[in-house]
């Protein structure tokens, strides 16, 4: 006698559409059948289509495109939202961000006093356990579409002798005017991983089952290539390109 539960209805419509798309039912860039078809056919309600769908973007098979439902991926599709990265130098010579997205912090950051791990030591060029401000960002843009996390990491060292010895500097993106004031000429290096996040994560993101990670890490750097400060940031991983424009190296 079989005593194993029966799988939820949610997973017979994603195995039902998985199996289409092996065996090319559903050839890449084609629309899946709408929700309602398939909760009509199904016997389910629309949340419950969607939680299907859900498992199959999660593996990578499935885009969601905003207004105009869901397609087979492609190879070649291009993802809903692609950021430009990079600091630039508006006319008046304060710094903003590449990606001109307003974002509005869930919570107003505060500094708070960290000692440096040796992974963010070896990346800043100080001893492991120097201490650093530290502010951290939950940050939300297009009405809670677009989130990410934003940690600014500054070592203690970097502020000696300045007006910000005793009291902290402002989190980037105002922190590079902030170093500019103090006579800096500032440019910058990333470095741009993914991987899968952590439980935190996930609920702060509110990413899907299988959803990995942009994590990118921003090092600011002065006219002797001393590094200032860090910045790291974490979004969603599954819908988003970054793109880039640099001058070639001669």
């Amino acid at each position: 006698m079989e005593t194993g539960r029966k799988a939820p209805k949610y997973r017979a419509i994603a195995d039902y559409l998985r199996e289409r798309i092996i065996d090319g039912t559903f050839a890449p860039g084609q629309p899946l059948p709408s929700e309602e078809v398939l909760a009509n056919q199904f016997k389910v309600t629309r949340p419950t289509v969607r939680q299907g769908i859900a498992e199959l973007r999660a593996a990578g098979l499935v885009e969601v495109m905003m207004g105009r439902g869901s397609f087979v991926r492609s190879p070649q599709a291009r993802p809903n939202l692609t950021r430009p990265r990079g600091v630039r130098r508006d006319r008046d010579g304060r710094f903003s961000e590449a990606d001109a997205i307003r974002w509005t912090a869930a919570e107003e950051p505060t500094a708070t006093r960290t000692d440096a791990p040796v992974a963010l030591a070896d990346l800043l060029r100080i001893p492991p356990g120097e201490p650093l401000f530290t502010f951290d960002q939950h940050e939300t843009a297009d009405h809670g579409r677009l989130r990410q996390l934003h940690r600014t990491y500054i070592p203690f060292s970097v502020l000696i002798g300045t007006k910000y010895e005793e009291t902290a500097p402002p989190p980037a993106p105002a922190l590079f005017d902030a170093l500019a004031d103090l006579g800096h000429e500032i440019h910058f290096t990333e470095y741009i991983r993914t991987r899968m996040p952590l439980p935190d994560e996930v609920i702060t993101l509110r990413l899907a089952e299988g959803v990995p990670l942009l994590h990118i890490l921003r090092l600011t750097l002065n006219q002797d290539d001393r590094p200032l400060a860090l910045e790291e940031l974490r979004m969603p991983g599954d819908d988003l390109e970054i793109s880039y424009t640099y001058p070639p190296q001669l």
